[in-house]
């Protein structure tokens, strides 16, 4: 689609909304404009760390049961 067919387009729903709905949307484009791009692969190595780990830990009785992380999910 071209440019100025999504900005019409954009320009004739947009009144169509509430004003939440358009606060919505604006909070949306603000979203997609502010990026992280701070989240980077890990590498391989680094992965297989904290997979040792984690088992390690479970291992320990570190760990919760499925049933306990279904549990504390529901609280949030």
């Amino acid at each position: 689609m071209a440019r100025s067919n999504v900005k019409q387009q954009v320009d004739n729903y947009l009144p169509m909304l509430s004003v939440q709905q358009q606060e919505l949307v604006l909070a949306l484009i603000k979203s997609f404009l502010n990026v992280d791009n701070s989240n980077k692969r890990i590498t391989k190595a680094r992965y297989n760390k904290e997979l040792n780990q984690a088992e390690t830990s479970i291992k320990r009785g570190k760990g919760i049961s499925h049933e306990q992380a279904v549990k504390a999910l529901g609280k949030w």
